[in-house]
């Protein structure tokens, strides 16, 4: 259970704390920043600090006792995997640079080798808390609840006897032993692969090394136990408790079986994470599908960043694999079991609905209903501009839009960008039934979307097969906007409807994140698309869109231009009111106009979910700042910028945070919404609820910490998401409130 938020709980950890103090400022500094540049290192959070600190309000999911069991496994999950791929991309990126000397410092003022031995300090931190969860609380709270996670050694005969048989059957037919000697080199390990390694003697006494992969393919988690028929209650019908024990530990049970003739001498679990921020040498590169899959293999054996092991394993093992994997003590982190966290997915897998969230069924808005019979989704969006917000809404209205013009004879051309679609994708299915159709269709699929390569690659090549026009990317940029367009003749007349959104044509991933798509038919936003879509498939270098803000070509002045116009209302005795929701805040310029801003007077409410490395709340800089991070059961995702604006308020969805990488080198669409209708939806109930949450916020102070609200516990505490269920399963149309009001954010402090 996660301590109550008292002075002694406020304490900061040691990294923390290191990484926020200056030798020029005093601890308990609390004087005006009034004379401060606004280029002061004291003004920034670091970033990777803020990305961990994210990452311990995830594990903060998991410790919540109120959270489902099986959900909290999830988040331990999450946080898992998070973790992993934070190694694989931002310490990796980190330890080059201290490889090639960087000593220049980010705006915060710590050095790479600075960051890195913070980053160290906080993980260690934060995966003992997470191993002290999980055997202290999780496991035991599971096998109350019939869900037994048990170690090898524990079982009993029948349930060994049952272990082993999987074994010989299932297991042992997928594994490799490999020997490393002198005739056999020390084994390719592949990124993030879990691995025993095996000291063995022989019958003449010398002792040999050996490694065996824990294959992925197999459950991670295996049954030990028959499965046995529910026992009838009064009320309901109770399952059998369920025994399962980890892969690693049933092979290391049954090693001898792969070394015959050999004493096994000790046997102990290790997991490696390698370097995935690899480049991929476009420039160089006659094709860049060639290239992309090259960077993917390569990723597979990149330098090892990190070495997790048993708290176990003996000095002698470990020195065996410190010295051929090539990482120094800074890259070992000895852990409890099991290892490598995101494996928890599996567990999370077990078929207890009670021990998880309530399910809820996603609706299709009736503004995208049918007013009579046969009337298709065209006619819905040419009566208004209709908003789909995930996952309380449901996603099939996108898929239904591309099916309806792969088969209506009227539609002429579909185009639309792909960045993670993922498996099984109905979006590329009415892609290719579209072109199996004879329409004209013109995808870019983003190759180089880090950890998605393999798919997008996969989906290419279908595309193409079919008669798609295929773009793989541009030079030099990621296409990381979300877009789809339709071309129609009606009548004597071409109209094009467009679908712009958040979040990503996924059908998967549009039931876990909080996103917002616009349908529309608008003119000007629809002639803005053609011109996108001429963009990214051919030659033009066009940068004056007429409504959309495009990346890289004018998204960052526009910005900048709509900050300053706030300020310039403020000053002119007008509220001036900024609400920004996004992923990150990190560009070091976008910071330094909101702490203007706030300078100035402008109220300036920051809904971050991730990295934030603004400082709120500083006196004399960010007074007029607030800063908040929402961690739930689903990711928040969309991005959302609203301004005032004297009372004429405009408010803008898209694509892209406040990183350099968006605003700089990456293709993003932000639009506008326009109808004044969904305008007020949007700021009255959709920002005002989250700005109202204090089950779920967290607000961040101005050392770079977060606190949680003290009110979260009382019954009408608002939990943002959990309203946003019960407001899209009652009512179906945006602006049309399911509960009597929206929540006043105003009586939570704002």
């Amino acid at each position: 259970m996660p301590p109550q938020r008292t002075s002694a709980s406020r304490t900061k950890s040691r990294s923390s704390r290191r990484a926020n103090k200056r030798p020029h400022e005093k601890p308990n500094e609390t004087g005006s920043h009034e004379a401060r540049s606004l280029v002061d290192p004291r003004l920034y959070v670091n970033r990777e600090l803020s990305l961990l600190a994210f990452q311990k309000r995830v594990l903060e999911e998991a410790q919540d006792p109120h959270n489902p069991l099986l959900e909290r496994v999830k988040f331990l999950s999450i946080f898992g995997s998070n973790i992993e791929e934070f190694f694989m991309v931002r310490v990796a990126g980190l330890k080059r640079q201290v490889e090639a000397g960087v000593l220049e410092c980010g705006p915060d003022g710590l050095t790479p080798k600075q960051q890195l031995q913070a980053i160290h300090e906080e993980i260690l931190e934060l995966f003992k808390a997470a191993h002290d969860l999980l055997r202290r609380q999780i496991f035991p709270a599971l096998k109350k609840a019939g869900v037994c996670v048990v170690d090898y050694s524990r079982l009993d005969s029948v349930q060994r006897t049952h272990a082993n048989t999987y074994f010989s059957e299932m297991v042992f037919p997928a594994l490799t032993p490999l020997a490393f000697d002198p005739g056999r080199p020390f084994p390719h390990m592949s990124n993030l692969s879990l691995n025993l390694a095996v000291l063995l003697r022989s019958g003449k006494g010398t002792e040999h090394f050996a490694r065996v992969k824990v294959p992925t393919i197999l459950p991670q988690l295996v049954s030990v136990t028959p499965v046995l028929s529910g026992a009838v209650t009064s009320n309901r019908t109770t399952p059998a408790p369920q025994y399962m024990v980890w892969l690693e530990q049933l092979i290391a049970a049954n090693l001898q079986s792969l070394f015959p003739g050999m004493e096994i001498l000790e046997a102990h679990p290790f997991h490696i994470t390698r370097d995935a921020d690899k480049a991929i040498q476009e420039l160089e590169a006659e094709d860049l599908m060639d290239s992309v899959e090259e960077g993917v293999w390569q990723r597979r054996f990149a330098d090892v960043v990190r070495l997790e092991v048993n708290e176990e394993m003996p000095p002698g093992i470990l020195e065996i694999l410190q010295k051929n994997l090539e990482v120094g003590p800074e890259d070992v982190y000895s852990l409890g079991q099991p290892l490598a966290l995101s494996r928890l997915k599996h567990l999370y897998a077990a078929d207890y609905p009670e021990l998880k969230d309530k399910s809820f069924v996603p609706v299709v808005p009736a503004a995208l209903q049918p007013e009579e019979e046969g009337e298709d989704i065209f006619a819905a969006i040419r009566r208004r501009n209709v908003l789909l917000c995930l996952p309380f809404a449901s996603f099939q209205p996108v898929v239904t839009l591309l099916q309806q013009a792969a088969h209506d004879p009227s539609v002429l051309a579909i185009k639309i960008t792909l960045y993670r679609v993922g498996r099984n994708s109905p979006v590329v299915e009415a892609l290719l039934d579209a072109a199996r159709e004879g329409k004209q269709v013109a995808a870019l699929v983003e190759l180089k979307a880090r950890f998605d390569e393999e798919s997008n690659i996969e989906w290419a090549r279908a595309l193409e097969h079919d008669g798609v026009h295929v773009v793989y990317g541009l030079l030099g940029l990621k296409v990381h906007c979300k877009t789809a367009l339709v071309v129609r003749r009606e009548g004597d007349a071409i109209r094009r409807y467009y679908h712009l959104s958040t979040g990503n044509y996924n059908s998967v991933t549009a039931q876990l994140y909080t996103d917002i798509g616009m349908f529309g038919c608008d003119e000007g936003i629809a002639a803005d698309c053609s011109d996108l879509f001429n963009y990214l498939t051919g030659y033009s270098s066009k940068v004056d869109y007429r409504k959309l803000l495009v990346a890289p070509v004018a998204l960052r002045h526009a910005f900048e231009r709509l900050i300053q116009r706030e300020i310039e209302h403020q000053l002119a005795g007008q509220r001036g009111h900024l609400i920004f929701k996004m992923n990150a805040l990190v560009d070091e310029r976008m910071i330094q106009l909101l702490y203007e801003a706030s300078k100035a007077g402008v109220r300036v409410d920051l809904l971050v979910r991730g990295i934030c490395c603004l400082r709120p709340g500083l006196a004399g800089v960010s007074d007029h700042i607030k800063v908040t991070s929402i961690v739930g059961r689903f990711l928040e995702h969309s991005r959302i910028f609203y301004f005032r604006n004297a009372g004429h308020e405009e408010v803008y969805l898209g694509s892209a945070d406040m990183m350099p990488r968006n605003l700089d080198r990456r293709v993003e669409v932000v639009f506008p919404v326009e109808d004044p209708t969904l305008v007020h939806f949007i700021h009255d109930e959709v920002l005002a609820v989250y700005l109202a949450d204090v089950v779920k916020a967290r607000h961040m102070m101005s050392d770079g910490t977060y606190d949680r609200p003290a009110d979260r516990n009382k019954p009408d505490a608002v939990n943002s998401q959990e309203w946003f269920i019960k407001k899209f399963t009652i009512s179906q149309q945006p602006g049309e409130s399911a509960l009597e009001e929206p929540p006043n954010p105003a009586h939570n402090g704002y």
